[in-house]
């Protein structure tokens, strides 16, 4: 057997283009569309349906797999997507079990009730025009088998049930003659036995795989963010079983988590505590300068006990009804954190008094805003407002708890995390259990909380790590507030280590204009063309053709249930009679009103605001019907035997219309999208694009290369640094090796380096591309006539996902091909030609070369 886990060769597959990435429309479009898939997720996908219908080394039945992904990572949207995938595949009853009241009332929640922010399908599935719903069952007797029936359960009471007759509960014997598909979440409290290797008759994980192994035909799903990779027997167990690993670290460096900073400091705990309320309300006051809704909550941890837990809260009450201004400037006076010396600018450049901020304080911290976690029955009546913390209506700003918010707390706005109290307990210098339990709730917590600017539309992923210095930064930074004690604050690193929320490779790098060219003419008065993404309103649209759609005619193949049950040939050697085929082309607008239109409403994807948003031309369904440039011209060839094909019963057409619509739906979404770039180019300051930028890299990484000693004495290269890839500064270096010839021609000649300072967008779909590099040429002819090019350097292979992007250098180049972008002001005009070219590669630069000969000499 080899020693390679399964997710590892999965990797490999996917990493030589070997995994089909398709996800079926039925899973796309019956989940909640506000949960737009993303690519890891669609990944773990296509792995599950690889080695479902696939052989590998190690293939069992029943078949048992694992997701190994990190919390906040959608697990339970992946188990809610795989639910309508193996509903297709035939499945209808389905176990979901997890060793947590509190996870099984909030997963109830996202897959039953349509009201929950966080529900995961559409109010309404269908599959093929059927409706179908999601039925809770406490067990699989007489359950509806055209229902997703899914019995919710704590592993505990399902070990109960099992172990001792009850009434309505689940038996051993409800999994012999059903096929049934076990969802255990958090699976890493599965594996007691495993671990210990003692055999505990009746332990949870022999209960799980007694359950399993009564049919052949169970599917075993597991998911967890917690799995042992250095224990024998968990490796052993799961080598074959993993399908993804995707942890806590890659999920970070992913861009999906906050990013964590430990903000220690030497003050008493209150100072501490109003230092942590006043940054909770400069995160409040700078998201509602930018229009992003958010009501940022803080945890305050006690240590031990519930008594502390109450102690801290009551102490807190006392100090909000107290809090007053000089609380305020004893902060602001002893702080030397920079963080909290911004939040002062802030307050100050917002014309936010310290009187105002402390008024601010006492009404966002309010009594009536503050719930204590700690009892179980506290808990319980506190649900719903722990489960809801980021609606709009929940008022809630600060949640006191010992340990009762571990796992299954499932919050996106929590940004402050206050250690009340001081102990330490390691032991020789490692993390001990609190520390640690302490970074896995950091880890819980550090839950990337969604929104846009107007500067990136990118929802789910942190916006500013090549930018730190930016405002809205801190909108993706959890803060965990604690004394200023070294051996502990190293003891938490490592553990944050450990658990990935930190690198300790991380290192920060400036990246500066340098000042001669902030002083030249082209800094000050230059300008830069991009383009803008924009709705697409699809009021071009004016026939089927303008959306993809080829009018050719639907083959509909007429199934008479008839056969032959005799010899083919007769007894003198003669074939026998078969009955005869015969075809027949119908115009849809000649098939009756109301088998189109029964048709139409079959199809979940042509609803009437539908047809509007796609063919805004169109004023009813009528004329969507009879129309030439949409289903009127239309034609469908029928084909079957002669008497079915002469007399068309009503079911033939109405199915072979809903053939035909599936057909069109097909070619329709394959060219519909939600955004386009806009095809002009409008012009920007360059002095208002660049800028200084703090960027988080990592150390010895090619990128943490600087290059400063070659771009140090280069006056065309703008910035004091190239961060760039290997690739990125071979390019420079040959760029220096033009500068003799270019010269010649160009007397202003300046390559700028785009780190993430502007975007272009595709004009097909909106796609963002940042290119590498934007190179300006001002010619010497007195023309005043600048080439603005866009280049971006790329290895050896092309990947697949990257070659849009050569295709809108190209398209640029063609769209502004000869024509000159006038700027007019009173003292001079400018005039800009845009350019795209080819991609650079180090190992093939005299094509590139060649390539950008020709465009500016052209």
């Amino acid at each position: 057997m080899s020693d390679k886990f399964l997710y590892e060769t999965l990797d490999s597959a996917s990493e030589l283009g070997f995994l089909k990435k398709d996800i079926p429309d039925y899973l796309k479009d019956n989940l909640n569309p506000k949960f737009e898939l993303r690519l890891y997720q669609i990944e773990a996908f296509a792995r599950f349906f690889h080695c479902l219908d696939s052989d590998f080394p190690g293939k069992d039945w029943p078949l048992h797999f694992l997701f190994n992904m990190a919390t906040g990572s959608g697990k339970t949207l992946i188990m809610a997507g795989l639910i309508l995938y193996l509903y297709e595949k035939g499945f209808r009853n389905f176990i979901f079990f997890v060793n947590s009241t509190n996870i099984i009332e909030k997963t109830k929640d996202n897959f039953l009730n349509p009201l929950s922010a966080k529900f995961l399908f559409i109010e309404n599935i269908e599959f093929e025009a059927r409706r179908v719903n999601v039925t809770p069952v406490a067990n699989f007797e007489g359950v509806n088998e055209n229902d997703i029936n899914i019995c919710f359960t704590t592993i505990q009471k399902l070990h109960s049930d099992l172990t001792s007759a009850k009434e309505n509960a689940v038996t051993y014997e409800d999994f012999k003659n059903k096929k049934i598909v076990l969802l255990s979440d958090e699976a890493h409290h599965m594996s007691t036995r495993t671990k210990s290797q003692r055999e505990m008759f009746e332990s949870w994980e022999n209960t799980v795989e007694r359950i399993f192994t009564q049919n052949e035909d169970n599917l075993l799903l597991e998911f967890t963010a917690t799995l042992d990779y250095t224990h024998k027997n968990i490796v052993d167990k799961y080598r074959n079983k993993i399908l993804h690993r995707y942890d806590l670290r890659q999920f970070r460096n992913d861009g999906f988590s906050k990013d964590v900073y430990i903000v220690q400091a030497d003050f008493e705990e209150k100072d501490r505590i109003v230092q942590a309320l006043i940054l909770s309300q400069y995160k409040q006051e700078v998201a509602a300068k930018h229009r992003i809704n958010l009501k940022p909550v803080i945890l305050f941890k006690a240590q031990k006990t519930i008594a502390q837990s109450k102690e801290n809260k009551a102490n807190f009450h006392k100090l909000i009804d107290s809090l007053s201004e000089y609380d305020i400037k004893r902060v602001r006076n002893k702080s030397d954190i920079p963080l909290v010396q911004r939040a002062f600018h802030f307050f100050n450049a917002s014309r936010i008094g310290t009187g105002q901020l402390a008024e601010r304080l006492r009404r966002e911290f309010d009594e009536s805003r503050c719930i204590s976690v700690n009892e179980e029955k506290e808990k319980e009546n506190q649900q719903i407002l722990l489960n809801s913390l980021e609606d709009k209506d929940n008022r809630i700003r600060a949640i006191f708890a010992v340990q009762k918010l571990n796992e299954g707390w499932d919050v996106l706005n929590l940004f402050d995390i206050v250690r009340c109290y001081t102990t330490r307990d390691s032991k020789a210098g490692k993390p001990g259990k609190t520390t640690i339990a302490e970074a896995q709730l950091i880890g819980r917590g550090a839950r990337y909380f969604p929104f846009v600017t107007d500067e990136n539309n990118d929802r789910f992923q942190r916006k500013y790590d090549n930018n730190l210095a930016h405002e809205i930064r801190v909108l993706e930074e959890l803060h965990y507030h604690s004394i200023n004690d070294s051996r502990y604050i190293s003891e938490l690193r490592t553990a944050l280590i450990e658990e990935g929320m930190l690198d300790d490779r991380e290192t920060e790098k400036k990246l500066e204009l340098k000042e001669p060219f902030k002083e030249t003419d082209f800094y000050k008065n230059a300008l830069i063309y991009i383009n803008e993404r924009v709705k697409n309103n699809y009021e071009y649209v004016r026939s089927f053709s303008d959306l993809g759609v080829k009018k050719r005619n639907y083959v509909h193949i007429i199934e008479s249930g008839r056969g032959i049950a005799g010899a083919l040939l007769t007894g003198n050697g003669s074939i026998g009679t078969v009955a005869e085929s015969g075809r027949k082309d119908v115009k849809v607008k000649d098939i009756p009103r109301h088998i189109v239109s029964n048709a139409i409403s079959k199809n979940r994807f042509f609803t009437f605001r539908s047809i509007n948003k796609y063919f805004p031309h169109i004023k009813s369904v009528r004329e969507f019907m009879e129309a030439e440039e949409y289903l009127g011209s239309l034609e469908i060839t029928f084909h079957g035997d002669s008497a079915e094909t002469y007399g068309l019963s009503n079911k033939a057409q109405l199915d072979a219309l809903g053939g035909l619509l599936h057909q069109i739906e097909t070619e329709v979404r394959k060219n519909i999208t939600e955004y386009k770039g806009t095809e002009n180019f409008k012009p920007n300051n360059v002095s208002s694009i660049f800028h200084d930028k703090v960027l988080k890299l990592l150390e010895d990484s090619e990128r943490a290369n600087g290059d400063e000693q070659f771009v140090s004495d280069k006056g065309w290269y703008v910035f004091n640094a190239n961060y760039g890839t290997s690739e990125e500064k071979a390019f420079a270096r040959m760029l220096d090796r033009q500068m003799d010839t270019l010269r010649k021609n160009y007397d202003g000649i300046y390559l700028i380096r785009n780190e993430r300072h502007f975007k272009i967008y595709s004009f097909s779909n909106g796609q963002a591309f940042e290119p590498d590099f934007v190179l300006f040429l001002q010619e010497k002819n007195g023309n005043m006539l600048t080439y603005q090019i866009f280049i971006e350097p790329k290895g050896k292979y092309l990947k697949e996902h990257d070659r849009w992007k050569q295709s809108f250098l190209q398209e640029i180049t063609e769209k502004f091909e000869g024509e000159t972008l006038e700027f007019k002001t009173q003292r001079k005009t400018q005039k800009y030609r845009l350019v795209g070219v080819p991609f650079y590669n180090n190992e093939d630069e005299n094509k590139f070369k060649q390539s950008l000969y020709d465009v500016i000499e052209s």
